[in-house]
């Protein structure tokens, strides 16, 4: 019952089944669910359903304070666990890009979090060739890349394959084509990476190897911006599959269309560190708790 309270404080302090179906990464219907279980093991209503609005009723507030007071207890309950297991001491400082840090370091980030709440994680951003370089000289712990290195004194371990995609408004003209080829892209409202960054480069050697000229219409660096513009702009962009999420999608009437040529942009986004030996217990926890969720290539290391 404990998981299911916390649920239902959650969609009371975000006001909205939506705003908390996106913090808690869980569908709105999966939601709908766990508040009926919830409502039916009680007995009692928690909200008044007024349309799309949700009202707690006064026994929904009685709840919601008893859900706070168990959140504390639960909170104070895995302190204790990390003093005795020596989490309070684990202190970590992560490298990452911008992008990397938009798609691939939050997840990571929050299953740390919840194993060893009381960790310290600093994150810095920088180009690829500066977080290798911060990795090497030890100002960070370890770094996430979306390139493999090589180099020496320095363990590269791949964590998964990436490329992007075609990402259109739902009622975008392309939607209605039998076969999107690249050609399609000439010419066409785009919104695109802010030059200098990686993802930029990619896009502009993939449009002069096809002899594509896009209608540019922005410029920026950052996937939440793009995304939101895209539907008013009714224009078109590139992302990395690995940031679109169903949910993402769906939530800003978005369809992502596959691209065979796209493929072409395939980039292995890494997790490098330097020799174990001089790793603090900490970084060598966050390092193994990484290679483990992306277990597929944990073995591997360049």
């Amino acid at each position: 019952m404990f998981e299911d309270l916390d649920v239902f404080a959650t969609i009371v302090e975000q006001s909205s089944l939506n705003k908390a179906s996106k913090q808690l990464n869980l569908s709105q219907p999966a939601l709908s669910r766990k508040i009926s279980k919830l409502e039916d093991e009680l007995g009692v209503s928690l909200f008044n359903r007024r349309g799309k609005r949700l009202e707690l009723t006064a026994f929904g507030q009685t709840a919601y304070n008893f859900a706070l007071e168990q959140r504390q207890q639960y909170q104070k309950f895995k302190q204790m666990i990390a003093r005795y297991k020596g989490d309070d001491q684990i202190s970590v400082t992560l490298g990452a890009s911008l992008t990397t840090l938009q798609t691939t370091l939050p997840p990571l980030v929050t299953a740390f979090m919840e194993k060893h709440p009381t960790a310290e994680l600093k994150l810095i951003t920088g180009k690829t060739h500066e977080i290798v370089s911060a990795v090497r000289d030890k100002k960070l712990d370890a770094g996430i890349v979306a390139s493999s290195i090589e180099e020496p004194g320095l363990h590269c371990t791949p964590l998964f394959d990436d490329h992007l995609e075609l990402v259109l408004p739902k009622h975008h003209p392309l939607i209605e084509q039998d076969e999107v080829d690249m050609d399609m892209l000439h010419g066409l409202p785009m919104i695109i990476f802010s030059t200098g960054t990686w993802y930029r480069k990619l896009t502009d050697d993939l449009f002069h190897r096809a002899g594509i000229v896009p209608d540019i219409r922005m410029e920026m660096d950052s996937f939440e911006a793009i995304v939101r513009l895209i539907p008013s702009c009714k224009a078109a962009t590139l992302l990395p599959k690995s940031y679109l999420r169903r949910q993402l999608l769906d939530d800003n009437e978005l369809i992502a269309v596959h691209i065979p040529a796209l493929k072409e942009t395939r980039r292995t986004t890494s997790l490098i560190h330097s020799e174990s030996s001089g790793l603090s217990a900490g970084a060598k926890r966050w390092i193994e708790e990484t290679k483990s969720i992306f277990g597929q290539f944990a073995d591997r290391q360049y």
